[in-house]
């Protein structure tokens, strides 16, 4: 399968601006103990997700990318509950996750369901389909008749023909095991799934397969999908909007059709020139990012970006920049106090510009 870049994407009907957010994510954060004084108590933190917020509307796939160790998989952990947060609210159609106990948190787990990237090893090999599938089951007060008869239904709908119910995960191609992750996610009926790097695993020629199941899912279940990845040919046609995050942090987003044809962050724009297309290239060049990712033990006071920029003033080097809307665009938003229009670095402008 090869993936034009070039592709236009086509938005989902409830993702207008005023759509209501089913997800509300704000000020979330992650820091994680690296050492500890002789009487247990840190000393020193790695910052793994800072201050991210972060909206999810009802029907609507949201593309959450990055580099390998931004922060995106801990980011959905802290979203699911899966990890405590250190600091942040996280919202999900009007009830507060962070604080929700009992009953709420009961009907959160079963209305948010997680996809993994590795099919195989979010498995258990010693369990037959049947068990693994039905296993969130278990709580919902069906019968072992219903539970049975769910789980067919379940193969059924993501194409896997009801013999797989008898047979172990190993005996199963990489799209197949994804299939039956994909089954068990679905199992106790959820709106919200949030789908980490769920192709990367697997072949090329399987990808596209996946990815229109998932989409035909959306459709016929009225999901709600985080859609993590760090391949933006992937994301360009699975998004309605993009979420782009750097070391921690959130640092542009928007509609995916206007972060993919004029992103505005120099990171976004690294990403987007790396990426192969069959068409003609919208950057004349590939950016080439110098320097090394800070370390999130200690990030730098200031835009964590600064470092790596082709365009980093003074200014970058001593404040943080917030996420705001862009002039005359406010559905996107960057966190960059010198942003510029691909135009501008295709046309070798990169050193000035834009001091909000």
């Amino acid at each position: 399968m090869t993936i034009d870049s070039s592709a236009a994407t086509t938005p989902h009907p409830s993702t207008a601006p005023g759509a209501e957010p089913l997800l509300e994510v704000r000020g979330l954060g992650k820091r994680f103990p690296v050492t500890r004084d002789w009487l247990g108590r840190p000393t020193s933190f790695l910052s793994a997700v800072d201050g991210v917020d972060l909206d999810v509307r009802r029907g609507e796939t949201v593309a959450l990318v990055g580099e390998s160790g931004c922060g995106k998989s801990t980011l959905a952990r802290l979203i699911l509950r899966l990890i405590p947060a250190s600091e942040g609210t996280v919202h999900f159609d009007g009830v507060d996750i962070i604080a929700a106990k009992g009953a709420n948190l009961r009907a959160f787990r079963r209305s948010a369901q997680l996809v993994f990237q590795d099919p195989y090893g979010s498995l258990d090999p010693r369990m037959k389909v049947e068990a693994l599938v039905a296993e969130g089951m278990e709580r919902t007060g069906m019968t072992k008749a219903e539970q049975r008869a769910r789980v067919r239904e379940l193969l059924d709908l993501v194409e896997l023909s009801s013999e797989a119910v008898d047979r172990f995960p190993h005996e199963f191609s990489g799209g197949q095991r994804q299939r039956i992750s994909i089954a068990r996610a679905l199992a106790v009926g959820p709106t919200f799934v949030i789908a980490d790097e769920p192709v990367s695993a697997l072949d090329v020629s399987v990808q596209s397969r996946i990815l229109n199941l998932l989409a035909d899912l959306q459709e016929r279940l009225h999901l709600t999908y985080l859609f993590i990845s760090h391949d933006m040919s992937v994301v360009r046609h699975v998004a309605d909007r993009i979420a782009v995050m750097y070391l921690g942090k959130i640092v542009e987003t928007g509609p995916a059709q206007e972060i993919l044809e004029n992103p505005l962050h120099p990171y976004t724009q690294a990403l987007l020139s790396s990426v192969p297309t069959l068409s003609r290239r919208r950057f004349k060049k590939r950016i080439m990012l110098e320097g090394d990712v800070p370390s999130a033990v200690d990030p730098p006071q200031a835009c964590r970006f600064a470092g790596r920029c082709f365009r980093a003033i003074d200014r970058c080097r001593s404040e943080v920049p917030p996420l705001e809307g862009v002039a005359g665009n406010p559905h996107q938003l960057v966190a960059c106090f010198n942003y510029q229009p691909i135009a501008a670095v295709d046309e070798g402008r990169g050193d000035s510009g834009h001091d909000s």
